[in-house]
């Protein structure tokens, strides 16, 4: 079983969608860029199916292109989108408490 078809409480929350899977590849590496190919493999869905999205995603501002590679856009999570700040806020939060839970129960057994 490969990481991202592991259960995360970001999934159980959203919904495991292709959008909710892109966000939350983003939101675990908002301090990287990254290229359209490392998204759809990181997140773990077809490069297709990003590509569907991916106009919806930067009408939204989720994302900033920061940079070129040759042909490669590279893109970044966009912080500085008041509603990319409360998806930051929410999803450390849901991290946190689940750490907290994981940690709890490794110590009970």
């Amino acid at each position: 079983m490969k990481l991202q078809d592991e259960p995360t409480i970001f999934r159980e929350i959203f919904g495991d969608t292709p959008k909710v899977r892109v966000l939350e590849y983003l939101l675990e590496g908002r301090e990287l860029d990254h290229s359209i190919g490392d998204i759809a493999e990181g997140a773990g869905i077809n490069r297709v199916t990003l590509f569907r999205l991916w106009p919806e995603i930067e009408k939204s501002k989720l994302v900033a292109h920061t940079r070129n590679i040759g042909n490669a856009k590279l893109f970044k999570l966009n912080v500085k989108n008041p509603n990319v700040k409360i998806l930051v806020e929410v999803f450390d939060r849901l991290i946190n408490e689940e750490f907290k839970r994981i940690k709890v129960e490794t110590e009970a057994k």
